[in-house]
């Protein structure tokens, strides 16, 4: 599988990581959209939000928490912060293979995008 994720999740290729444990990974996204920009990834492959089915919603709630606890870490919390998963071209998904962003660090306008 030629998945740019799954290879920073096997690490074959080199991410600023700032979170992981045996089935999240998160890294600093090299685009930053916030001066806090990092995306969490499932260590399994799912390509888009369409795939998920009842057994991957321990995964989803886990991503979540992975958000939570690094917006702690980071000290964001407080001030608040986005997270935010696209499916699909329409939806803004450029990597298939599901992810949540964590956004900080500024105040998020709405409606976004």
């Amino acid at each position: 599988m030629d998945c740019l994720f799954c290879k920073i999740s096997n690490k074959e290729i080199d991410a600023d990581i700032l979170y992981e444990d045996e089935d999240v990974i998160g890294f600093r996204d090299i685009h930053p959209q916030a001066p806090y920009h990092i995306l969490f990834i499932p260590r399994i492959h799912v390509s888009t939000l369409n795939e998920l089915e009842t057994e991957h919603a321990t995964l989803v709630g886990k991503l979540t928490l992975a958000a939570k606890n690094t917006a702690l870490k980071l000290g964001v919390a407080e001030d608040g912060y986005r997270i935010l998963m696209n499916c699909n071209n329409h939806g803004g998904q450029t990597v298939f293979h599901i992810h949540l962003h964590l956004l900080a660090g500024r105040r998020m306008g709405w409606p976004p995008g």
